[in-house]
C-alpha cells in the first residue's frame, strides 16, 4: 500500500538525497545509452547489408561505431558526474 500524499508533504526530501537519486538517475541511464546505441548500430549494419549485399562488413562497422557511441556517452556521463561534485 502506498503512502498518501499528505505523508509526503510531511516529509519532505533533503537536498542530499535529491542530489543522491539525481547522481543515480544518470548513472543508471549510463546501462541503457550502451545497450540502445550498440543494437542500433548493430541493426543499421545488418539492414545495409542486406540491401547492399556486403554481409558482415557493414555490420561489424556499425556495430563498432554503436560500441563507439555508447562509450562515449558513458564518459560525457562521468564527467559531468565528477564535474558536480
Amino acid at each position: 500500500m502506498r503512502p498518501s500524499r499528505a505523508f509526503y508533504a510531511d516529509h519532505p526530501m533533503k537536498k542530499e538525497d535529491k542530489a543522491f537519486y539525481k547522481k543515480l538517475y544518470s548513472v543508471s541511464t549510463a546501462g541503457i545509452y550502451m545497450v540502445v546505441a550498440t543494437m542500433i548500430g548493430y541493426f543499421m549494419g545488418n539492414k545495409l547489408d542486406q540491401w547492399f549485399d556486403t554481409y558482415p562488413w557493414l555490420t561489424l562497422f556499425f556495430l563498432f561505431c554503436g560500441i563507439a557511441a555508447g562509450f562515449k556517452n558513458l564518459i560525457e556521463i562521468a564527467v559531468r558526474e565528477n564535474r558536480e561534485e
